[in-house]
């Protein structure tokens, strides 16, 4: 029973003892690298999907970063854009409120500055827990880049030529 195809070659003369176990060594050897490259090939294929995982794991966190950078250049700008264009001299006597996140603030103006914020030139930022007067074209820049530091920013007021009352004059001393 147990006749395998090598005991038939040996009893028929055609294979001595030596190529049969030189034959059966290279069989063994070869059954050895196969099982070897499996498991090789397995390994790298898991290196590679790390590999894979990590390349797309380090171009989202590259892609947080560049977001992160960008925000800070912008607010940077703003910053940079209030320091240079804010109106320093606008203290004056008349008491001014404006709201905040639904919260009354008030600053004081000269009467000159606030024509000029009801016309509409002049628009109220928030720089560092501060207000500050810029005028209206810095205020549209801003609000271009990021609209939560413009506080208060009225459109510029047109004259109206058809207006009926314009001949009539509001007392200066009417506040509401």
């Amino acid at each position: 029973m147990g006749n395998s195809l090598l005991d038939q070659l040996k009893k028929s003369g055609l294979v001595d003892e030596k190529k049969a176990n030189k034959a059966q060594k290279a069989q063994h050897k070869q059954a050895k690298k196969q099982r070897q490259c499996q498991t090789i090939d397995a390994n790298k294929l898991q290196l590679q999907q790390q590999q894979v995982e990590k390349a797309k794991h380090d171009r989202e966190l590259n892609l947080q970063r560049k977001k992160e950078a960008d925000k800070k250049a912008i607010q940077a700008q703003i910053k940079q854009l209030i320091e240079l264009n804010q109106i320093t001299d606008y203290d004056g006597e008349i008491n001014y409120n404006f709201t905040d996140n639904n919260i009354i603030k008030n600053i004081h103006l000269s009467e000159n500055i606030l024509k000029q914020i009801n016309q509409g030139k002049l628009a109220i930022v928030k720089s560092n827990s501060t207000y500050k007067l810029i005028p209206i074209a810095v205020a549209e820049k801003i609000s271009l880049r990021d609209e939560q530091y413009i506080i208060q920013c009225k459109a510029p007021q047109q004259d109206d030529e058809n207006d009926g009352y314009a001949d009539y004059k509001v007392p200066d001393d009417l506040m509401w």
